[in-house]
């Protein structure tokens, strides 16, 4: 019978964040970071596979994200603060060292733990998002490409605004299913782009759509907008970055980041390798920006079989 995943607030850092957890630690510890629009739901099928294999999972809902507590509106979002998050979770929970698994904006926090807290790290795995450097440079994408809009102040406010929660979350999911770029003409916004015709991804169903929803409603897509969209160019730069750790990384070929500038390039011309000497990449010719919800099962087996191969 599978195991059944628990739920829990932790005083991290002056908030109460809400972290998912499942299994025993018998073999080690697995920290799951998700993106938006994702929570620690996204990361259902994973948990519940590692935490059969042995391993515990841990998917905690970022902070301002879900049922974890919000940060104060006149405080500076950084991404210096997902880190440390991590770090201080790992320490309520007297865990010495763990995996990262991180997805989408999540993927950032992971590679960053890692280079930072290396003996705190067993191995970390990304889906969609290489490691850069130095922030993403979107300076050459349409006036209408989705970052740049929400980067807005207000825009997104006022686009969301418009619609519920639920339709919110539906038509991102939708958008960020697709291969293509969400871009929107002049005189539309983002929200435009789909409508209640449109359906949902195969893969993903009404009731899934309502457990996404019921959590964006707590939250609500304040903080949500600050980091990643508003703090992109907040990031970390790590110019002489250095894994001490086992890097994968794995990214569904019909992902739209895969045509986002320069990521292709870093991924195919082995520049990743120069960061991360032990790396591996693996390709899901009809992987979307969801592949772990799309493809589960063989997500799940390229995951237990990169926590195996490192004991």
């Amino acid at each position: 019978m599978a195991q059944e995943i628990e739920h829990t607030h932790l005083p991290i850092r002056g908030l109460n964040l809400h972290v998912a957890q499942v299994g025993k630690d018998e073999l080690g510890t697995v920290v799951f970071l998700h993106g938006f629009p994702e929570i620690w739901y996204t990361w259902r099928h994973q948990m519940l596979a590692v935490a059969a294999a042995g391993y515990r999972a841990i998917a905690p809902d970022s902070r301002g994200y879900g049922l974890s507590g919000q940060p104060p509106e006149d405080e500076e979002a950084t991404w210096e603060d997902l880190v440390a998050d991590v770090l201080a979770i790992l320490d309520a929970l007297s865990i010495p060292k763990a995996f990262m698994v991180g997805k989408d904006f999540g993927a950032m926090p992971a590679y960053d733990f890692a280079l930072r807290h290396p003996d705190r790290t067993r191995g970390v795995m990304c889906l969609g998002i290489p490691f850069s450097p130095v922030p993403l440079v979107l300076n050459t994408m349409p006036e209408g490409f989705y970052i740049l809009r929400w980067r807005e102040p207000g825009r997104a406010e006022a686009d969301f605004g418009r619609h519920d929660v639920r339709r919110v979350v539906r038509t991102i999911y939708i958008l960020f299913s697709r291969s293509e770029i969400p871009v929107a003409d002049e005189g539309q916004e983002i929200m435009d782009l789909a409508d209640l015709s449109t359906p949902l991804p195969p893969w993903f169903t009404e009731e899934d759509l309502d457990a996404y929803a019921a959590l964006y409603e707590k939250s609500g897509f304040r903080y949500p907008l600050q980091i990643p969209y508003r703090g992109l160019h907040r990031m970390t730069k790590h110019v002489d970055a250095k894994f001490q750790v086992p890097v994968f990384m794995v990214m569904g070929e019909k992902d739209y980041c895969f045509k986002f500038p320069g990521f292709e390039t870093a991924m195919r011309s082995g520049i990743m390798n120069t960061f991360a000497p032990d790396l591996k990449i693996t390709y899901i010719p009809e992987g979307s920006h969801f592949v772990h919800e799309q493809f589960p099962e063989q997500v799940n087996d390229l995951l237990l079989g990169f926590l195996k191969d490192h004991p």
